[in-house]
């Protein structure tokens, strides 16, 4: 089926490959059985979140309530864990990037994380190396603006840089 649209033809339906515009799904979709054979190894490369699972299950053309039993199967042997995922990703982030809580929490967020893991991924990060990763960080960032005269910008600019790192006020 073809429009015009202004002087440009758009295909929106090509019934000869079976394919919608705009459409994640593939010609070819694979069984139940194999995608949860290269799901087990897409999570067993790398911790995993239930969103990030779900679109590659999507992708593969799947649908949903294959989709929910392959995560319920995933999830039975071990291989996808909520809790597990927010921890390793908090502390990855926090060693890594030098992230603060606040940043890392937003993070988790937007990953669709629960907030019961999220809690638990902030308890795992060491007190006392959250501190001395906020001092190193403010110090560092503090010597940088030596070259700012007016101490209430240099006092604003090097709070919004630790607010941006995500470092509680």
């Amino acid at each position: 089926m073809r429009c015009k649209t202004r002087n440009r033809t758009r295909v929106d339906l090509n019934l000869g490959q079976m394919t919608i515009q705009g459409s994640a799904f593939k010609p070819g979709r694979i069984s139940k059985e194999k995608a949860l054979q290269k799901l087990k190894h897409y999570c067993a490369y790398q911790e995993r979140n239930h969103q990030e699972v779900k679109q590659k299950l999507y992708a593969l053309g799947l649908f949903k309530k294959e989709t929910e039993e392959v995560i319920s199967d995933l999830i039975q042997d071990g291989y996808l864990n909520e809790e597990r995922y927010a921890i390793q990703f908090a502390s990855g982030k926090f060693r890594v990037k030098g992230w603060g809580k606040q940043k890392i929490l937003y993070e988790l967020k937007q990953k669709g994380i629960s907030p019961y893991c999220t809690g638990k991924a902030l308890e795992a990060i060491d007190q006392a190396e959250y501190h001395k990763s906020f001092t190193r960080q403010a110090n560092k960032k503090w010597d940088s603006l030596r070259a700012e005269k007016n101490i209430f910008a240099k006092k604003t600019k090097w709070r919004n840089y630790l607010a941006q790192r995500g470092f509680e006020p």
